[in-house]
């Protein structure tokens, strides 16, 4: 049973910066792409950082220059850093995992299996 448990959501002011963590089982986290995504309001999923096993990024354009993804194999721990928050960037943010071959990195359609969410709001 894969599980992915985010943590380090939270409400920050505008300009601020929060980090958030993802947690995974150990026997995919190594091999696998991982994703974060996020769904504000009233809105559909969309993606925000993908990272793959062998370290590559990608990111939204929205979040390019203040986001980082990083991932940690040793604690199989999945990381988001996020700076220069605004307040568009407030919605619920979830963690994913795929098999490394799926594509589009983009689309949540290419991941197996998903954290609960944590909450990000970002005052003005």
């Amino acid at each position: 049973q894969v599980q992915l448990v985010e943590s380090g959501g939270g409400l920050v002011q505008a300009g601020g910066s929060l980090r958030l963590s993802c947690a995974t089982s150990g026997r995919i986290f190594s091999s696998a792409r991982m994703g974060w995504f996020r769904q504000a309001a009233g809105k559909e999923r969309e993606f925000v950082a993908a990272i793959s096993r062998s370290g590559g990024t990608n990111y939204a354009d929205s979040v390019k220059g203040r986001f980082t993804i990083s991932r940690d194999n040793a604690k199989n721990t999945l990381y988001l850093q996020m700076n220069s928050l605004k307040p568009d960037d407030t919605a619920v943010y979830y963690c994913a995992v795929g098999s490394y071959y799926s594509v589009p990195y983009y689309s949540h359609t290419s991941y197996d299996y998903w954290g609960q969410g944590t909450q990000v709001t970002v005052s003005s």
